[in-house]
Protein backbone atom coordinates (compact mmCIF):
# COMPACT_ATOMS: atom_id res chain seq x y z
CA UNK A 1 0.00 0.00 0.00
CA UNK A 2 2.74 2.48 0.84
CA UNK A 3 4.47 1.59 -2.22
CA UNK A 4 1.55 2.38 -4.44
CA UNK A 5 0.96 5.25 -2.51
CA UNK A 6 4.74 6.40 -3.03
CA UNK A 7 4.59 5.39 -6.65
CA UNK A 8 1.75 7.54 -7.25
CA UNK A 9 2.93 10.37 -5.75
CA UNK A 10 6.05 10.12 -8.06
CA UNK A 11 3.82 10.18 -10.77
CA UNK A 12 1.65 12.92 -10.14
CA UNK A 13 4.76 14.68 -9.38
CA UNK A 14 7.01 14.22 -12.31
CA UNK A 15 3.47 14.98 -14.68
CA UNK A 16 3.30 18.20 -12.45
CA UNK A 17 6.74 19.73 -13.28
CA UNK A 18 6.88 18.06 -16.93
CA UNK A 19 3.69 20.16 -17.96
CA UNK A 20 4.79 23.71 -19.94
CA UNK A 21 4.66 27.06 -18.42
CA UNK A 22 2.26 28.94 -20.19
CA UNK A 23 3.81 32.26 -21.75
CA UNK A 24 3.34 35.43 -19.01
CA UNK A 25 0.54 37.31 -20.83
CA UNK A 26 1.70 41.20 -21.02
CA UNK A 27 0.01 43.82 -23.46
CA UNK A 28 2.00 45.97 -25.80
CA UNK A 29 1.88 49.07 -23.52
CA UNK A 30 4.13 46.81 -21.25
CA UNK A 31 6.55 45.66 -23.40
CA UNK A 32 7.16 48.97 -24.44
CA UNK A 33 7.31 50.83 -21.01
CA UNK A 34 9.65 47.87 -19.87
CA UNK A 35 11.16 45.55 -22.34
CA UNK A 36 14.64 44.88 -20.37
CA UNK A 37 12.26 42.92 -17.56
CA UNK A 38 11.18 40.41 -20.58
CA UNK A 39 13.65 40.11 -22.16
CA UNK A 40 14.00 36.62 -24.18
CA UNK A 41 10.98 36.14 -21.79
CA UNK A 42 7.85 33.94 -23.07
CA UNK A 43 4.70 36.05 -23.73
CA UNK A 44 1.05 36.28 -25.33
CA UNK A 45 -0.44 39.65 -26.58
CA UNK A 46 -3.40 40.51 -28.14
CA UNK A 47 -3.31 43.48 -30.91
CA UNK A 48 -4.19 44.63 -34.24
CA UNK A 49 -1.61 44.01 -37.30
CA UNK A 50 -1.16 46.49 -39.11
CA UNK A 51 1.30 48.43 -42.07
CA UNK A 52 2.67 45.62 -44.26
CA UNK A 53 4.13 42.34 -44.28
CA UNK A 54 7.45 42.37 -44.97
CA UNK A 55 8.17 39.12 -46.56
CA UNK A 56 11.86 38.39 -46.09
CA UNK A 57 13.73 35.64 -48.08
CA UNK A 58 15.06 34.40 -44.78
CA UNK A 59 11.40 32.64 -44.43
CA UNK A 60 10.29 35.36 -42.10
CA UNK A 61 7.69 37.61 -42.11
CA UNK A 62 8.13 40.88 -40.45
CA UNK A 63 4.83 43.65 -39.03
CA UNK A 64 3.74 45.56 -36.41
CA UNK A 65 1.23 44.62 -33.70
CA UNK A 66 -0.72 47.60 -32.02
CA UNK A 67 -2.28 47.07 -28.83
CA UNK A 68 -3.64 50.99 -28.20
CA UNK A 69 -7.35 52.15 -27.34
CA UNK A 70 -7.49 52.43 -31.29
CA UNK A 71 -7.14 48.39 -31.88
CA UNK A 72 -10.81 48.05 -29.84
CA UNK A 73 -12.25 51.24 -31.00
CA UNK A 74 -10.99 52.99 -34.46
CA UNK A 75 -11.95 56.35 -34.86
CA UNK A 76 -14.15 55.46 -37.97
CA UNK A 77 -15.99 53.52 -35.41
CA UNK A 78 -16.31 56.25 -33.12
CA UNK A 79 -13.66 55.42 -31.21
CA UNK A 80 -12.40 58.41 -29.18
CA UNK A 81 -8.81 60.87 -30.04
CA UNK A 82 -6.95 59.25 -26.88
CA UNK A 83 -3.33 59.27 -27.57
CA UNK A 84 -0.75 57.98 -29.99
CA UNK A 85 -0.73 54.68 -31.74
CA UNK A 86 1.07 52.14 -29.74
CA UNK A 87 2.94 48.89 -31.13
CA UNK A 88 5.91 46.63 -31.45
CA UNK A 89 7.57 44.89 -34.12
CA UNK A 90 6.89 41.47 -34.90
CA UNK A 91 8.20 38.27 -36.89
CA UNK A 92 6.29 35.34 -38.17
CA UNK A 93 7.46 32.53 -39.44
CA UNK A 94 5.84 32.78 -43.31
CA UNK A 95 3.89 29.74 -43.13
CA UNK A 96 2.04 30.66 -39.82
CA UNK A 97 1.70 34.38 -41.65
CA UNK A 98 0.05 32.54 -44.67
CA UNK A 99 -3.54 33.25 -44.84
CA UNK A 100 -3.49 36.42 -42.39
CA UNK A 101 -6.23 39.06 -43.85
CA UNK A 102 -4.85 42.28 -44.79
CA UNK A 103 -2.88 44.68 -42.27
CA UNK A 104 -4.68 47.64 -40.81
CA UNK A 105 -4.50 51.49 -42.63
CA UNK A 106 -6.42 54.38 -43.46
CA UNK A 107 -9.86 52.80 -43.92
CA UNK A 108 -9.18 49.01 -42.76
CA UNK A 109 -9.04 47.26 -39.49
CA UNK A 110 -6.31 44.97 -39.77
CA UNK A 111 -6.99 41.63 -37.65
CA UNK A 112 -6.75 41.19 -34.18
CA UNK A 113 -4.54 38.29 -33.46
CA UNK A 114 -3.31 36.75 -29.88
CA UNK A 115 0.55 35.90 -30.40
CA UNK A 116 2.69 34.06 -28.60
CA UNK A 117 6.34 34.10 -28.59
CA UNK A 118 9.89 35.56 -27.19
CA UNK A 119 10.12 39.03 -26.25
CA UNK A 120 14.08 39.67 -27.80
CA UNK A 121 14.76 43.04 -26.07
CA UNK A 122 17.75 44.40 -27.83
CA UNK A 123 18.48 41.49 -29.93
CA UNK A 124 22.05 41.06 -30.16
CA UNK A 125 21.97 38.64 -33.17
CA UNK A 126 19.82 41.38 -34.77
CA UNK A 127 21.98 44.74 -34.60
CA UNK A 128 19.95 45.03 -31.16
CA UNK A 129 16.74 45.48 -32.60
CA UNK A 130 13.96 44.87 -30.24
CA UNK A 131 10.57 42.46 -31.23
CA UNK A 132 8.73 39.96 -30.81
CA UNK A 133 9.76 36.41 -32.21
CA UNK A 134 6.41 34.69 -32.92
CA UNK A 135 5.82 30.68 -32.71
CA UNK A 136 2.45 31.05 -32.55
CA UNK A 137 -0.32 32.91 -33.51
CA UNK A 138 -4.60 33.10 -33.87
CA UNK A 139 -6.61 35.26 -35.34
CA UNK A 140 -9.54 36.27 -32.99
CA UNK A 141 -11.51 39.08 -34.82
CA UNK A 142 -10.90 38.86 -38.81
CA UNK A 143 -10.13 42.28 -40.22
CA UNK A 144 -12.47 44.37 -42.49
CA UNK A 145 -12.76 47.92 -44.36
CA UNK A 146 -14.24 50.79 -42.40
CA UNK A 147 -16.88 52.53 -44.52
CA UNK A 148 -16.66 56.57 -43.85
CA UNK A 149 -19.64 58.42 -45.10
CA UNK A 150 -18.44 61.73 -47.33
CA UNK A 151 -17.46 64.89 -45.58
CA UNK A 152 -20.30 66.89 -47.53
CA UNK A 153 -19.43 70.09 -45.83
CA UNK A 154 -16.03 69.81 -46.58
CA UNK A 155 -17.04 69.06 -49.99
CA UNK A 156 -19.14 72.08 -50.43
CA UNK A 157 -16.34 74.25 -48.74
CA UNK A 158 -14.29 73.02 -51.34
CA UNK A 159 -16.23 74.41 -53.74
CA UNK A 160 -16.89 77.81 -52.14
CA UNK A 161 -13.32 78.67 -52.07
CA UNK A 162 -12.47 77.71 -56.05
CA UNK A 163 -15.93 79.99 -56.73
CA UNK A 164 -14.29 82.52 -54.66
CA UNK A 165 -10.72 82.14 -56.08
CA UNK A 166 -11.92 81.79 -59.68
CA UNK A 167 -14.21 85.35 -59.17
CA UNK A 168 -11.07 86.47 -57.89
CA UNK A 169 -8.44 85.59 -60.83
CA UNK A 170 -11.55 86.79 -63.29
CA UNK A 171 -11.66 90.24 -61.47
CA UNK A 172 -7.57 90.44 -61.32
CA UNK A 173 -7.54 89.60 -65.51
CA UNK A 174 -10.09 92.20 -65.99
CA UNK A 175 -8.40 94.96 -64.24
CA UNK A 176 -4.81 93.93 -65.89
CA UNK A 177 -6.53 93.61 -69.15
CA UNK A 178 -8.14 97.29 -69.10
CA UNK A 179 -4.89 98.99 -67.99
CA UNK A 180 -2.78 97.53 -70.36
Amino acid sequence: MMLRLVVSFSVALSLLLASPVSAAEVTVLELVADGSRYSDVEVTVTGELIGDYGNRRDGFTWTQLNGDSYTRAPVADGGELVGANVGIGIRVDTELAEGLDPPGRYRTVGPIVVVTGIWKYHDPARQGETYLDVTAIETVVSGRVLHEPPLWWAFAVGLALMAVSGGLWLRYTRRRDAVG
